[in-house]
């Protein structure tokens, strides 16, 4: 019987490292034993709960934003829908060509260990997707609200500024949606060195430049999917933030009363809400120049003075956000603080 993974609810995400898949690194998800015990416990939770499975097929009826804050939803009853002249097991992968109004389509692949990364993940700072904005919460983890996501994760394909197969989505998108199932894929292959037919398709209503989400869908090949197997679409969202899909501005929800009294008081006193200066100065971070030594992987602030030492064959200079430059493995100086 297959053994399918269906639905990696709360207990799957929470075990995920903030890593990689839309551009983060390798996670230390479960593998092994561990993760059959993980498999066993979703199965058991995750098939009867109403809001995460449905029966229907097309994945286009679950664009609407929900209410909550739903990671995703399962499609089809996870299983993908791969015709079978899809299905190979020879490694490949397959960029769309953005539309006329810059976004990126579907990305398919076949993942096997020989398209797989072998070095650290360079710069994406330069790929602006459609949408993009460099915005900053105090209510984000990691504070931005967007990160450049991967399609097909970077530690399954080795892509890297690839702007057919990076997309504006949130950090919610990035770390809790599509990074569980990215990294369960990686695991697999790694393990077992078998292929994973693997297809990620953005969704973007009418001429929205953000788009709704992403439609996931995977399956192992050697072993017709007894190892991997999952078809969902992880919500492009942002808990306490409302968002515009049609151009990426997005704003800070209002507080709910009844459960953020505190919240709601400092909404409800105008003499209490900081000045717009400051509040600009807490949303918004412009993208910065830095200087990165590839060898001791260290960056800084271009007036830094420890810049005059670093030899021309170590000295990078990086225009983009701070929290891209942390992802890649950089320290920060502990003279300029940049």
């Amino acid at each position: 019987m297959k053994r399918i993974y269906t639905g990696l609810a709360a207990m799957l995400l929470s075990l995920a490292i903030l890593t990689s898949g839309c551009g983060l690194k390798e996670s230390e998800t479960p593998s092994g034993n561990a993760r059959e015990e993980i498999k066993e416990e979703v199965q058991k939770n995750g098939e009867t709960d109403e809001a995460q499975n449905t029966d229907d097929k097309n994945p286009d009826e679950h664009i609407s934003i929900p209410s909550d804050d739903t990671p995703y939803v399962i499609i089809n009853d996870n299983v993908p829908q791969f015709s079978d002249d899809e299905i190979v097991a020879e490694s490949f992968e397959n960029y769309s060509e953005l539309d006329s109004l810059g976004r990126c389509g579907a990305a398919f692949a076949c993942v096997g260990t020989d398209i797989m990364p072998t070095e650290e993940r360079g710069s994406i700072g330069k790929v602006k997707p459609s949408g993009w904005h460099t915005i900053k919460y105090e209510n984000v983890d990691g504070r931005y609200l967007y990160n450049r996501c991967h399609l097909i994760g970077y530690q399954l394909s080795a892509e890297n500024a690839n702007e057919k197969n990076l997309i504006t989505g949130t950090r919610y998108l990035n770390v809790e949606g599509m990074a569980p199932f990215e990294n369960m894929v990686a695991d697999y292959v790694k393990e077992t060195n078998n292929h994973v037919m693997y297809r990620v398709t953005p969704v973007f209503e009418e001429e929205n430049l953000l788009a709704n989400g992403v439609h996931m869908e995977a399956l192992s090949v050697e072993d017709e999917g007894d190892g991997i197997q999952f078809n969902v679409f992880v919500y492009n969202i942002q808990p306490g933030i409302t968002i515009d899909y049609t151009s990426g501005d997005s704003s800070r929800a209002a507080p709910e009363k009844d459960n953020d009294t505190s919240a709601a008081r400092e909404a409800d006193n105008p003499s209490e809400e900081p000045a717009e200066d400051e509040t600009k100065q807490q949303s918004v971070v412009s993208e910065n120049t830095y200087i990165l030594n590839t060898n001791t992987k260290k960056f800084h602030s271009p007036g830094c003075r420890d810049i005059k030492g670093m030899k021309d064959a170590n000295k990078q200079e990086y225009t983009g956000s701070r929290e891209d430059i942390v992802n890649q493995g950089y320290d920060a100086c502990k003279h300029c603080h940049p």
